[in-house]
């Protein structure tokens, strides 16, 4: 386990702002007491055994993990964390914005990964550095469970070739993998603690495991943006604006949700993942069992 990310007043310090630029391995950086950590796994946990077997218009598992701040209020409430925030602010600055936020749960003993892959292929921004990913541990990432791997200063890359592979065990959204083959020995395991998070560019090379523990490996990735990314394959995009301003009006805005799966937030999830997957799946030659291509989905669900 590495050393703690020190803090000054909640904030990222200059040495570790230059240490991210330079490596894009923030972690472990503590932003929830173990309790509140331990607080909010249960009530995600509660809500998922409410709602597991509910006729919602999109299995539960799609809301987990494609834009869950629209319709489920506790990943609102993570994502717009006053903690959380004041460590991205060091890195995009105080106009902060969540594009998407999503729960990647491993059960134990699935054989589910994330491939090594770059986010910043499907998601139509480019190559730009304005975005960072935060990811949150609500359950310990260990090596054992299927821990996120990072290569460090992968992200002074470019966007790498990728290989669409469409596996039934691989979490991504065409199960996409990259070209370029990565040695063991460029890779850094994050390893956290329940409460702790790690930073990381879209550029950053990155994967992870099977979760070979006992345990579910419950993590949170948030998405955020400042006003300055630009949408590059889209027509229209979302986002929440978490602090500060969006003066550049290049987003969507809306509110978080204030119940469970509404009826109104239930429409707007439709709205923004009908946006996004037509740009998420631009080019791609099927649907998967959770990400659909956009001239495959149902008419009703499609744009008016």
């Amino acid at each position: 386990m590495s050393d703690n990310v020190p803090l000054q007043s909640g904030r990222l310090g200059q040495k570790e702002i230059d240490s991210y630029w330079e490596n894009g391995l923030p972690f472990p950086i503590d932003v929830f007491q173990p309790e509140k950590a331990k607080s909010r796994r249960a009530e995600f946990e509660q809500l998922v055994r409410k709602w597991l077997e509910a006729d919602l218009p999109h299995p539960l598992n799609a809301y987990k993990r494609v834009n869950s701040q629209c319709v489920v209020p506790i990943a609102a409430r993570l994502a717009l964390d006053r903690g959380i925030l004041d460590v991205v602010k060091r890195i995009i600055g105080p106009d902060i914005m969540i594009r998407s936020a999503e729960f990647f749960v491993k059960e134990p003993g699935a054989n589910h990964v994330f491939s090594m892959h770059q986010n910043l292929t499907c998601w139509g921004f480019g190559e730009t550095s304005n975005q960072v990913t935060a990811w949150l541990a609500l359950s310990p990432p260990t090596v054992e469970s299927g821990c996120t791997n990072f290569v460090a200063g992968s992200h002074k890359n470019p966007i790498l070739p990728h290989n669409d592979t469409y596996s039934k065990h691989n979490l991504l959204s065409r199960g996409r993998e990259i070209e370029v083959d990565v040695a063991d020995s460029d890779k850094t395991a994050i390893e956290l603690k329940p409460g702790q998070m790690s930073l990381h560019h879209g550029l950053t090379i990155h994967g992870s495991g099977i979760n070979h523990s006992d345990d579910r490996r419950i993590g949170f990735a948030i998405r955020y943006i400042n006003p300055n990314a630009v949408q590059k394959r889209g027509s229209r995009d979302f986002a929440m604006l978490a602090r500060g301003v969006d003066m550049k009006c290049g987003f969507m805005h809306y509110a978080p949700p204030t119940e469970p799966f509404s009826e109104q937030s239930l429409k707007l999830y439709n709205t923004i993942r009908t946006a996004q997957l037509k740009v998420l799946m631009k080019d791609a030659k099927q649907s998967t069992s959770m990400y659909q291509r956009y001239e495959d989905m149902p008419t009703e669900t499609g744009e008016s």
